[in-house]
């Protein structure tokens, strides 16, 4: 199963811009479909966005709606890391982001993938 690390979480001003970075193990990381996924304090975790694997001539990626247009994923299959850059945070985009993997699609977005990051931690101050 893939492991994998996230990083680049840290304490933000409203407005300002973060890149999370995750870093997958093995050698397959292309046949991932990769997913960030959220949770804020007494809050469930929520879907954030994800892209899909190589095999298609595009890559395809997938937001919801409270991030659209301010979030962009995008992967890098040479250096096996997927980036979530956050752009014109909101306080309440704080919460614990994690990385997700799977081969399917639909697992990745319904929160139900194979592999899990331990999270980093995004606090947005107003």
């Amino acid at each position: 199963q893939v492991q994998l690390a996230e990083s680049g979480g840290g304490l933000v001003q409203a407005g300002g811009s973060l890149r999370l970075s995750c870093a997958a193990s093995g050698r397959t990381f292309s046949s991932y479909t990769m997913g960030w996924f959220r949770q804020a304090p007494g809050k469930e975790r929520e879907f954030v966005a994800s892209i899909t694997r190589s095999g298609s001539s595009a890559y395809y990626a997938y937001y919801a709606d409270s991030v659209k247009g301010r979030f962009t994923i995008s992967r890098d299959n040479a250096k096996n890391t997927v980036y979530l850059q956050m752009s014109s945070l909101k306080p309440e985009d704080t919460a614990v982001y994690y990385c997700a993997a799977d081969t399917s699609l639909n697992l990745v977005r319904s929160g139900r993938a194979g592999g899990w990051g331990r999270g980093t931690q995004v606090t947005v101050s107003s």
